[in-house]
């Protein structure tokens, strides 16, 4: 197994990830529309059905309409990323598929026709059902997005941190024993929290900026004053809970993760009582050399509030890169084994299975066998780092961690006071409202002559165009998150049990390019298309019933 394993081209390496992530990055544009839309479209379809009033069932319908163009190029894509387990990483597949394909088994049986049924409803039963009924299959519309999120993310959740598995030496794969184990995670939870209300924030984000640019261009203007009050609200409201549920996934990656914790603040040399970085000087394109650096040149810190965000206490420790390579002791005395401890473990795993199976062939006693399943179920714990050739391979590109987190945390900063602000002004909270708008015309942003008879719909040009420019900033956030989640935990596709090059497919680097360059072609080409139709049908606006 490791000798075939580990002489595969480094250059199919490379490039199978490349390609998996080329297909997760545009998968995920796609995605976070789909779950902020269906919140917005839900609570225009309630409002629809509590008022009667058929201005609400028109704004409905436009915001389901575009709801349901990127639907269809999300479900596109990830079609094609799932089939990419099979053929870019099929050792993977082999290795865990007991426990990685149930996950997204029960996503394509419940989830996906739950969606696909409940879509049909929504869009041509308008006449054929009850409001009621219809309004039901709107929300289980969104919900069945929501439901498969959730079974996907259980999936990276568990490669991020494998629970409720055991390594079986007679078949050579980790196979699961605990189902619920897998399904209910504390990680899984954290990042399905977290992933999902971010998306929300995508969906309002979409909704304001679109809604700007009808009331720029001086249409729809009814629609889009109620639109931003409903984005507002479903925006302000994603943004706390995204910083709330950013903190327990910071948590969650201090416990399970501490590497990629420590990439994310630069930090080489862990302690008590470690600040939070806010922003230093960590060259973009360079990996710091981390044994010789005490920290990052020009650092401005938050005293004490990384050891808050890891550990729930000032005084938590937080250990750095070079304690993590080095080991350390635990705050509760326990000892924390270096890398290369771990890797010469985790080669007395892999000779243990070598040796277990060698006897089971050849027939020897039952005493010999078991001393060598001794030996390995000892030392599985660090399995994977026996594939490990030097420990400078356990240490993740520290630039890309440290920026992504900081664009990630820096505009969610942002959404916070663009959704407080645009909330207090949509409603015209009384006494919030007057003093927001003496503020912004204080410092310039709202015209003096305009900061009592402040109207939404009656604004510069500039203040929409900040609005729609914020869109792009949005998945520009969420991508950033991702970029952490998946970079951080390099090299290690599974957790501290397989990384990337135990786990890709036996391929001829040559394969892998071709298809790269086929899916970037064919994944721009529908971006475009889908882009095209959604201007298309922005501009052509919502069709109200007489």
């Amino acid at each position: 197994m490791t000798n075939i394993l580990l002489n595969i081209d480094a250059g199919t390496i490379d490039w199978s990830r490349a390609q998996f992530a080329l297909t997760a990055i545009y998968h995920w544009l796609f995605v976070p529309l789909t779950l902020g839309l269906a919140i917005i479209m839900g609570i225009a379809e309630t409002c629809y059905y509590r008022t009667k009033d058929i201005f609400w069932k028109d704004t409905a319908k436009f915001w389901q309409k575009l709801f349901g163009i990127n639907f269809a190029m999300g479900v596109a894509t990830g079609i094609i990323l799932e089939f990419e387990f099979g053929t870019n990483w099929s050792n993977y597949s082999w290795f865990v598929g007991d426990i990685f394909g149930a996950p997204l088994a029960i996503e394509g049986i419940v989830a996906f026709f739950m969606e696909s049924t409940f879509v049909a409803v929504m869009y041509f039963g308008w006449k054929k059902v009850s409001p009621g009924f219809h309004l039901a299959s709107t929300w289980l519309t969104g919900l069945g997005a929501t439901i498969s999120a959730w079974w996907i993310l259980v999936a990276n959740a568990w490669m991020q941190c494998p629970v409720g598995c055991e390594f079986n030496p007679d078949t050579m794969r980790n196979e699961m024993v605990d189902f619920l184990a897998v399904a209910f995670s504390p990680f899984a939870v954290g990042k399905f929290c977290h992933t999902v209300v971010s998306s929300w924030i995508i969906g309002a984000v979409f909704v304001v900026a679109v809604s700007s640019w009808f009331l720029m261009k001086k249409r729809e203007t009814k629609l889009a004053t109620e639109s931003i009050k409903i984005g507002a609200v479903v925006g302000l409201l994603a943004s706390l809970g995204a910083a709330m549920t950013g903190h327990l996934s910071g948590q969650q990656v201090a416990e399970a993760q501490p590497m990629k914790l420590a990439a994310m603040e630069a930090l080489y040399n862990g302690g008590h009582r470690q600040s939070l970085t806010m922003v230093a000087l960590v060259n973009p394109f360079r990996q710091p050399d981390y044994a010789t650096e005490e920290e990052p040149a020009l650092k401005i810190a938050l005293p004490g509030a990384l050891s808050m965000m890891a550990t729930n206490t000032f005084d938590g420790y937080v250990p750095g890169v070079n304690d993590l390579l080095n080991g350390y002791t635990k705050p509760d005395g326990t000892v924390e084994p270096s890398a290369d401890e771990k890797i010469e473990r985790g080669k007395q795993a892999i000779a243990a299975l070598a040796a277990y199976r060698k006897a089971k062939a050849e027939g020897a006693d039952e005493a010999v066998t078991r001393q060598h399943l001794a030996v390995l179920q000892e030392n599985m714990p660090y399995f994977g780092y026996g594939y490990i050739r030097d420990k400078a391979e356990l240490v993740p590109f520290i630039p890309v961690n440290f920026w992504a987190f900081r664009i990630m945390v820096g505009l969610g900063c942002v959404f916070i006071l663009f959704f407080g602000v645009l909330a207090i002004l949509s409603f015209r909270i009384p006494l919030l409202s007057v003093v927001t708008r003496r503020l912004l015309a204080a410092i310039g942003l709202l015209p003096e002559t305009e900061a009592d008879a402040y109207d939404i719909a009656h604004l510069p040009h500039w203040h929409y165009w900040v609005a729609i420019a914020l869109l792009p900033l949005a998945y520009v956030a969420s991508e950033s998150g991702w970029l952490v989640a998946e970079f951080g935990r390099q090299p290690w596709t599974i957790q501290d049990m397989l990384p990337t090059w135990a786990a890709v497919s036996n391929l001829h680097s040559s394969s892998v390019v071709t298809t790269f360059v086929l899916f970037l072609v064919l994944f721009t080409t529908m971006l475009a298309v889908e882009i095209s139709i959604l201007l298309k049908q922005i501009k052509k606006g919502p069709e109200y019933e007489n």
